[in-house]
């Protein structure tokens, strides 16, 4: 049944043209659970379905027409065999089928005929419903996935129904009446209820963001990149995956290049993350001025050995204590590249090219250039996934300090360079202890990932993961 395969859609919470720089492939395990899931949603539902009244009339020989309304008709009993879905390749979409539904309603009925009223109660038995419906996914102009209906196929085996009450002659009259048409009129509302269901999804799939500001300064745009790829094992959809400056959204100068996510069958769920949409966010934050500070004295620990005035710093810059005696200084620091993610097999790597300026304060509050310097450093760090929780560890690899400028004379950029690595170590040693701890995956309202594996691979991560539904409203 459709909601079945919308579940499985769900779980995608998700190809041609441009390279995705993210994939989201459901498996065909992923689409069985939903289908499961859905089945028994739709089942718990259906028990507590009432229908609308039915009213018309029934002609009955020289006597004329006997106007009737069936009222309060509910489900009393459903039993619905789990459908059939597949993948469904020549139509890019989904094949559902159900064969063997039945239901059980019960209802009242009352009729009239001139001044004759009458009045009982209801039961009916309908035996043998098979439906076939078949659903084609694709992209509209805005790069939405949508859905929808190819075919539909609908027949009902019988309908036995049990009127109480009233006249026999009108009894009788009802029951033969409403066989043939109850299990014709059922038949004839399977299919379009099933489209209007696939056309309220295509509503909802036309209403839902592909953009959004993550903060102030960048906004993550994930449209699809082409058509949904369907083959007989799954479902792969493809999105840009790519962050913009708000204030200058402009295209980074590299592209997302190809990957295909390895295949996991034993997984409901897998979505790979090229590295070119980590690297598309410090274009934005790099853009939009993001990554620079100016550090001062103040900021620094009390336990530093080394403070921002210019006697601290005189055994660096031997001429700085006699040019600018007793003066506090500032540092301006800034990334003067973007800085670049890089993934290969088991780690990823991080190329920060930053800079920074130097600065006097004098008395009157003028910053006095003092000298500048180039600082590139290497990253490393592994990720992984324990405990429902995302971890990982970090790592400095090198650090190069160099002379740029300087308009006070010496600067010794090896002592500089040594501090820098020893401050370093000592970030790195409180980053770990963070990421040690971990951050809690995100779930969605009614959904958790479970049994989640992380894997780096050259120019992409993957995450492989089965899916839990709460089915709590």
């Amino acid at each position: 049944m459709l909601p079945a395969v919308t579940v499985g859609l769900m779980l995608v919470s998700l190809t041609c043209g441009e390279n995705p720089a993210v994939q989201v492939v459901l498996t065909n395990k992923g689409l069985q659970y939903g289908k499961h899931v859905g089945t028994g949603w739709i089942q718990e539902k259906l028990e507590s379905v009432t229908l609308p009244d039915i009213s018309g009339k029934l002609r009955i020989g020289i006597i004329g027409n006997i106007d009737y309304t069936l009222s309060g008709i509910s489900v009393t009993k459903c039993d619905l065999p789990e459908p059939s879905v597949e993948f469904y390749q020549s139509t890019t979409g989904f094949k559902t089928s159900v064969s063997g539904l039945s239901v059980a309603l019960t209802g009242e009925w009352r009729a009239h005929y001139g001044i004759i009223h009458t009045s009982g109660t209801v039961s009916l038995a309908i035996f043998n419903v098979d439906v076939t419906s078949v659903v084609k996914l694709g992209n509209d102009t805005n790069r939405h996935l949508s859905v929808s209906s190819v075919s539909c196929n609908a027949a009902v085996g019988g309908v036995d129904i049990q009127v109480h009450g009233g006249p026999s002659w009108i009894v009788k009259k009802v029951v033969a009446h409403f066989k043939g048409k109850i299990a014709g009129d059922i038949r004839d509302r399977i299919c379009p209820n099933v489209e209007e269901s696939i056309a309220v999804l295509e509503q909802h799939l036309q209403a839902m963001n592909v953009s959004f500001d993550v903060n102030q300064v960048v906004t993550l745009d994930l449209p699809l990149t082409g058509l949904p790829i369907v083959d007989a094992s799954s479902l792969n959809l493809g999105l840009k995956g790519e962050f913009y400056s708000i204030k200058s959204p402009t295209e980074p100068p590299f592209q997302a290049k190809p990957f295909t996510v390895p295949e996991q069958p034993g997984r409901m769920l897998s979505v790979g993350l090229s590295e070119f949409t980590l690297n598309s966010a410090s274009y934005g934050y790099y853009s939009a001025g993001a990554l620079q500070a100016v550090i001062n004295d103040s900021m620094l620990p009390k336990f530093s050995p080394v403070h921002l005035n210019t006697s601290s710093m005189g055994p660096y810059v031997p001429g700085l204590p006699k040019m600018f005696p007793g003066l506090l200084m500032s540092l301006q620091v800034y990334a003067r590249e973007v800085p670049l993610f890089s993934f290969l097999p088991g780690a990823v790597y991080l190329d920060l090219r930053g800079a920074v300026k130097a600065f006097a304060i004098q008395p009157n509050g003028t910053q006095t250039p003092l000298f500048k310097l180039n600082v590139d450093s290497l990253f490393s760090s592994k990720v992984w996934i324990a405990d429902g929780q995302l971890k990982g560890s970090m790592a400095l690899n090198n650090l190069t300090v160099t002379l740029v400028s300087s308009e006070v004379g010496t600067v010794k950029t090896d002592a500089i360079q040594n501090i820098l690595w020893k401050a370093s170590s000592f970030a790195m040693i409180q980053v770990n202890r963070i990421l040690a701890k971990g951050v809690t995956l995100p779930r969605m309202k009614q959904a958790e990932l479970v049994n989640t594996v992380l894997e780096v691979d050259k120019g992409f991560i993957a995450v492989f993961s089965d899916a839990q539904v709460l089915m709590t409203d």
